[in-house]
């Protein structure tokens, strides 16, 4: 990775490719993957249509992830999508495990969900270092953003497929 300080514009290209990757997959994990567990009795998960409204948050919290990501790449001098991957999914594994311990201690979210959770988001946060991994091997960002975007529409239609197929429930929304 090179010492020089990369442009604003450029930082915020590379994190907003990691980031839409990460929501592209996002949404295959929660409407697809692991779309039972939220159509089953919680006391622990807000209702539709409540989580519905604070999807936004989540998504930010994804942002802030995908910029320390960039953050600790830069100061560790990662660079290729392999080396980006695996550092991204063992920072994935650690953040989100000790969430799912933690919310294990002290809440009703079932096992199921929590494990989903730490190993889809681990996987997300892979995603996001192979992204930024191969920005900073200089990689053209046209190559990356191309990648990105047809990763999120295949993750997309991964979720509605399996919609479509019953292997996960279709969500629906109702504003009152």
């Amino acid at each position: 990775m090179s010492t020089e300080r990369p442009s604003s514009l450029r930082v915020l290209s590379i994190v907003g490719a990691a980031w839409f990757l990460s929501l592209g997959f996002d949404l295959f994990l929660h409407a697809g993957l692991l779309a039972k567990l939220y159509v089953e009795e919680s006391s622990f998960l807000l209702g539709p249509e409540d989580a519905f409204r604070r999807i936004p948050l989540g998504y930010f919290a994804f942002l802030i992830l995908s910029y320390c990501l960039y953050w600790l790449f830069r100061r560790l001098g990662i660079q290729g999508w392999k080396p980006g991957a695996r550092l991204g999914f063992a920072a994935g594994f650690i953040v989100w495990g000790a969430l799912a311990a933690g919310l294990f201690s002290i809440s009703t979210a079932g096992i199921p969900l929590l494990v989903g959770w730490w190993l889809g988001q681990a996987c997300e946060l892979g995603l996001a270092g192979a992204v930024l991994g191969s920005a900073a091997a200089g990689v053209p960002m046209k190559r990356i953003w191309i990648r990105v975007i047809l990763g999120a529409f295949l993750c997309v239609a991964g979720a509605m497929t399996m919609q479509a197929l019953g292997w996960a429930p279709a969500m629906k929304v109702v504003f009152s």
